[in-house]
């Protein structure tokens, strides 16, 4: 099933079940890209076309697994100007997903600061691309990327910088917030170059900003630069933030994650 696939079950109802698919696997659990993506598409239901997203926070509480899934969704505030819609996604009676989603409208103001960090990220042909084999997660297959920022993950290492370029594999759509997270939350965690030998890690929170609306004229086939910073990592956590720009790039994203490695 395609990523645009899974997002197309949700409706507007505040409260629904819906089927998770196999073939999107992230070690024991679900792809979090993919998870994160179905909360924004059911808060969106619950906002009006004028206020477009400007943060949205994730916390993975357990692990998503495939098959049946109820969402409920909590518009928590509706204003004017902003609106904060809470989303959950329960599995056997569990939850194992919660997101925050804030929506803001547009509105005159004195203050205007509007030079973003611009790309650092080399060009494709920089570097290597992530082979599809079995040996890479699941989900990874849908995905195309050149690391062309920091090294391989499990190559030992010890860089704090990791990133190059990403698209969809399979997908000619264009480009909406849950794409887009599906393509920010594809890059493995900053923290693998610094291994020598594989080992577990997932996202434990993940919170992604967005400084103005997305060009929706751009498709998830076109590529896309990313680049991660390590902030600190110890003790088996690791605080990571990373932009995330478009070809051109313009700044569309800036993300922030806690992540937890088991080596």
């Amino acid at each position: 099933m395609q990523f645009t696939e899974v997002l197309a079950q949700i409706t507007a109802a505040a409260e629904q079940t819906i089927q998770l698919p196999e073939g999107w696997g992230q070690g024991r659990a679900l792809f979090g890209g993919l998870t994160a993506a179905l909360a924004w598409q059911h808060a969106h239901h619950g906002v009006t076309a004028e206020q477009h997203l400007r943060a949205f926070t994730v916390s993975f509480v357990a692990p998503v697994q495939p098959g049946e899934a109820q969402l409920i969704r909590r518009i928590l505030r509706h204003g004017n100007n902003v609106t904060q819609v809470a989303v959950e996604i329960h599995q056997q009676q569990q939850v194992v997903l919660m997101a925050l989603a804030s929506y803001g409208r547009s509105r005159q103001s004195l203050v205007r600061v509007t030079d973003t960090v611009t790309t650092q990220v080399p060009a494709r042909e920089h570097g290597p691309s992530f082979p599809k084999s079995h040996l890479m997660p699941e989900f990874t297959h849908h995905f195309d990327y050149h690391l062309s920022v920091g090294a391989m993950p499990f190559s030992g290492q010890p860089l704090r910088e990791f990133g190059g370029w990403m698209r969809f594999s399979n997908e000619q759509q264009p480009i909406t917030i849950g794409l887009l997270l599906g393509l920010v939350d594809a890059w493995p965690p900053a923290l693998l170059p610094h291994l020598k030998t594989p080992a577990p890690a997932s996202s434990l929170t993940w919170s992604i900003e967005f400084p103005q609306p997305l060009n929706t004229e751009l498709m998830s086939s076109d590529w896309w630069q990313y680049s991660a910073y390590i902030d600190y990592a110890a003790d088996g956590y690791g605080h990571t933030h990373a932009h995330i720009w478009d070809a051109q790039g313009q700044l569309v994203a800036i993300s922030r994650q806690t992540v937890t490695v088991f080596g």
